[in-house]
């Protein structure tokens, strides 16, 4: 569709794939793994808190930062889990979601022209922050394992990673556990990501919203923590994929007084502030018990492994993720153009069920990398996974 009002730097940025793909499923009655939501609530300790902030003072405008109660347990969470220690007035800042903790960072860090480099596939919305800050994107390619091959991980060539960067490369943006690969970067990508940052001066944003979904076998270790990183690195979080509460849109940046500043400048002119009353719940989600989150990691895990059986029983070659909410297919063994997109439109009339076509996360010129991957999500309900497997292997048979 022609967008003639739309700014050059924002054209090609069109209504997202995926808002095709649930409206597809809502006019078939589909179930919708395309969406990467969970459908159950979140825990008691979490909405109890939410509700009962409702019809105070919490209803009004928090402080343009965040409330202190989350900005501290912001801190004291990345202090138990990372090993981080950061100032809860100096040295956090609260957003609407991890989104907005992204955007702002680019907006306040980049300058038009200045390039950013980031690891391709990407989740949907670093291209077009990039594009407002007016960057220019410098996309290193990870390369798929073989489908149906447990154990394996996404790769790059680490010549790759060092040729992206050039005279005008500012930020590298990385995101572990990645969306939507599911990979965790190994700490000897990070070292390697480290010796690239501190040898061209760079600045590091790192996304980190799936740092408690990691399945056995990985292990999460943020950027911040490897020498020389921390005083050049933005380290971005979320509430929402912890909690089960992807609609409250409580996010976090946290870094050097420095560069959260720089970020909260333009933050400040964007949604100000938001999610009141949900910042206090969120607070209280960040001091549950260490057995909440080795729990919540099992849980997806057991859901990744009966998607997984699921997809391979019905002759989709599937690649097992380390993290996060997704699964990858290879449908160039099912059809015969090899292409995701035009499996994603069809298999709602096939079978059911909703995907969505992975070529979506790459970048401008780049989809072909992908258009052969479809991407399943299984933060479902056990009864959504069981129905969506059973309607997937009745169109294999």
């Amino acid at each position: 569709m022609s967008a003639p009002y739309l700014a050059g730097r924002l054209q090609g940025f069109g209504t997202t794939v995926f808002a095709e793909m649930s409206a597809l499923a809502t006019a078939t009655g589909s179930i919708n793994l395309g969406q990467g939501f969970p459908d159950t609530p979140g825990p008691a300790e979490v909405l109890d808190v939410a509700r009962a902030a409702i019809g105070t003072d919490a209803d009004q405008y928090p402080p343009g930062p965040g409330t202190p109660g989350l900005r501290a347990a912001i801190a004291a969470h990345l202090e138990r889990f990372r090993g981080l220690s950061y100032d809860p007035d100096a040295e956090v800042l609260v957003t609407a979601g991890a989104t907005e903790a992204l955007t702002a960072a680019m907006l306040a860090l980049v300058e038009p022209g200045d390039e950013v480099v980031l690891f391709e596939p990407v989740y949907d919305s670093y291209a077009a922050a990039v594009a407002m800050a007016g960057g220019v994107l410098r996309p290193v390619p990870l390369a798929p394992p073989p489908a149906d091959t447990d154990g394996a991980v996404w790769t790059f060539d680490p010549a790759d990673l060092r040729a992206a960067v050039g005279p005008r490369t500012k930020l590298l943006l990385l995101n572990t556990p990645h969306n939507p690969t599911g990979k965790v970067f190994s700490r000897a990508e990070l070292d390697l990501v480290a010796e690239v940052v501190l040898q061209a001066g760079l600045l590091l944003v790192t996304d980190e919203v799936y740092e408690h979904l990691v399945f056995s076998g990985a292990g999460h270790v943020s950027a911040a923590t490897l020498p020389g990183l921390r005083e050049r690195t933005l380290v971005v979080g979320s509430g929402g994929k912890t909690f089960s509460t992807t609609g409250w849109k409580v996010g976090w940046a946290c870094g050097p007084a420095p560069l959260v500043a720089a970020v909260r400048t333009a933050k400040q002119f964007l949604t100000y502030v938001n999610a009141g009353p949900f910042q206090p719940a969120i607070a209280a989600g960040l001091a549950l018990p260490d057995a909440y989150f080795a729990g919540i990691a099992a849980d997806l895990e057991r859901r990744r492994d009966v998607l997984v059986a699921g997809l391979r029983a019905a002759g989709l070659p599937a690649i097992a993720p380390e993290a996060t909410y997704f699964a990858m297919v290879d449908v160039r063994g099912v059809r015969d153009d090899a292409d995701g997109l035009a499996f994603c439109r069809d298999l709602p009339e096939r079978a059911g069920v909703v995907a969505v076509p992975a070529g979506a996360f790459w970048t401008a010129g780049h989809a072909d990398r992908g258009r052969h991957l479809v991407r399943f999500a299984f933060c479902k309900r056990d009864e959504v996974l069981t129905e969506a497997v059973d309607r997937l292997s009745r169109m294999s048979a």
